[in-house]
């Protein structure tokens, strides 16, 4: 049983992935559109002060704006789409479908039984609009629901096929007819059982945003423990996207979630303070600053002798972790040659988190550097304090190079650089992928090459049941996980870490995790689609 709800986790989590990976560029496109309509940054470049580029950044940001009104339509596709076997296309299009169905089915059945409220606003009512059509208030939750039950449906009746004249009914016609009483009928019941679920999670919400500095140093220390299992997404989104997040109106909008709040108060020149809310979005410092300090630690920690290779290896690990806030190639380096040093991290990381609450900063800085400068200076100090987000990261880059310097020393820590004599200094990086793939251009078999390596160190191309992929991870599903050659895939691959959970397996990446997955789904003849 702990095995099979691992597994769903997993996959629910990897799930996840496409909707979420796509919001941020939502996010900083609508920063961008704010940017151009900012009248102190006209003041400064006088040439931006036109109907031309003011035009462009209005529409630009009030047409994205129109995403966070209907997170739940894209989250019911992308989960259906995630979780799908195959056809994954189909099953997409199938979410769309019963996503319509769903809302006007329940938007019927609360006419019919009187619920439906009447009046002006529907503020405070417990209902919404969802594109145009008035139902219970359950934003997020009812695509996670819905994406989930079209998998499920679809995963089982995909290759149903019928002869003679049923024929046409078959494969995903007929998942469709099989999901549409499915939906009506869970309408009928989510119109009773939905205010009790909406309830409690107000209630946890309360909670959470009732217990202070714990309650965030709490979100901040999990968000990175939970890292070796993949599941810190799970930690995070409800955060971002639900109304544990908190609930703010703007401009007569209702937002519900920290990202959403601050993307549409970013878009609205009137707010003049961000939402306190924001506050769960702020897990910049330890990706900005932190960890840089912790790489610069581990390099004056290395053994002199392996000082060059180690600055050669640190370097663009700690760049990529600045600029665009992938940590992991880093958080691998030490996590299981030291797990109390990762143990520390986590901590810093909520303790960065509960600092800047005291302080009152709502700059963030989600995704590295680049993030932070388009999200925060274009709304000025007063709105996020943005100086003392830069003054508090330079204090935690102090506070992790003293305590991660302290510690290597103190426990003799193999970190990257202090391996024993016959040992290869390694980040368990990606310098080795990154060779190969340099000479892939000369020699087009090369990328064929990686593919095989990484095929024969997971048990051979028979021992692979599926191959997907998140932001930074290779995932996989084995038929035998033992077969798995950890050494060869950080070694003569440049895997950052490799996580072996029952029979799912991940392979840690980073950014050229999406190409990696290309090859070796071309090595082993898979599909897009499968």
């Amino acid at each position: 049983m702990k095995t099979k709800i691992m597994d769903g986790m997993q996959r629910f989590s990897k799930a996840m992935f496409i909707p979420v990976l796509i919001l941020p560029i939502a996010g900083i496109l609508i920063a961008l559109g704010n940017l151009l309509t900012n009248a102190r940054l006209m003041e400064v470049m006088p040439f931006l002060d036109n109907p031309i580029t003011t035009g462009f950044g209005t529409i630009l940001t009030g047409s994205l704006v129109s995403i966070l009104g209907n997170l739940g339509l894209i989250f019911c596709v992308g989960i259906a789409v995630g979780l799908a076997n195959k056809e994954k296309a189909f099953a997409g299009f199938t979410a769309l479908l019963g996503y319509l169905v769903f809302v006007n089915a329940m938007n019927k059945f609360m006419g019919l039984s009187g619920v439906l409220f009447e009046g002006e606003s529907l503020q405070g009512t417990g209902q919404t609009l969802v594109l145009g059509v008035q139902i219970l208030d359950m934003g997020v939750f009812l695509g996670l629901i819905l994406g989930a039950i079209t998998a499920m449906v679809h995963n089982k009746f995909i290759d149903k096929e019928f002869k003679g004249a049923f024929q046409i009914y078959g494969g995903s016609r007929f998942v469709f007819i099989v999901l549409i009483p499915v939906v009506v009928l869970l309408s009928i019941a989510l119109t009773y059982i939905w205010p009790f679920f909406q309830s409690g999670i107000n209630q946890l919400g309360t909670l959470i945003n009732h217990s202070g500095n714990f309650g965030v140093f709490l979100y901040g220390a999990l968000e990175r423990l939970l890292i070796p299992t993949g599941l810190h997404h799970l930690v995070y989104t409800p955060f971002l996207y639900t109304s544990l997040g908190g609930v703010v109106d703007v401009g007569g909008q209702v937002y519900e979630g920290a990202r959403n709040i601050y993307y549409a108060e970013i878009a609205d020149p009137a707010v003049k303070v961000l939402s306190e809310s924001v506050i769960w979005d702020a897990r910049g410092i330890s990706k900005m600053f932190g960890l840089i300090g912790a790489c610069l630690a581990m390099y004056h920690c290395a053994k002199p002798e392996n000082k060059r290779k180690v600055k050669a290896i640190l370097i663009p690990a700690a760049v990529t972790s600045m600029i665009a806030g992938v940590t992991e190639p880093i958080e691998f380096s030490f996590m299981f040659v030291a797990p109390l040093l990762f143990v520390v991290h986590a901590a810093l990381s909520g303790l960065s988190m509960v600092t800047l609450n005291l302080l009152d900063v709502r700059a963030i800085g989600p995704n590295g550097m680049i993030d932070f400068l388009l999200f925060n200076l274009p709304l000025g100090i007063e709105k996020t304090h943005w100086p003392m987000y830069i003054l508090v990261g330079l204090m935690y880059f102090a506070i992790y190079y003293l305590v991660f310097r302290f510690l290597i020393t103190k426990f003799n820590f193999k970190t990257v650089g202090r391996e024993d004599a016959g040992e290869e200094t390694k980040l368990y990086s990606k310098k080795d992928y990154n060779e190969k793939k340099a000479g892939a251009s000369a020699n087009p078999e090369a990328e064929d090459d990686i593919a095989g390596v990484i095929v024969g160190a997971l048990g051979g191309a028979s021992n692979i049941n599926t191959v997907t992929n998140c932001y930074t991870r290779l995932r996989l599903t084995l038929d035998n996980p033992e077969a798995v050659d950890e050494d060869v895939l950080k070694q003569q691959t440049g895997a950052s870490g490799v996580i072996i959970r029952d029979k799912n397996v991940q392979v840690v990446y980073g950014l050229q995790v999406t190409s990696i997955r290309k090859a070796v789904d071309s090595y082993l003849g898979f599909s897009a689609n499968e």
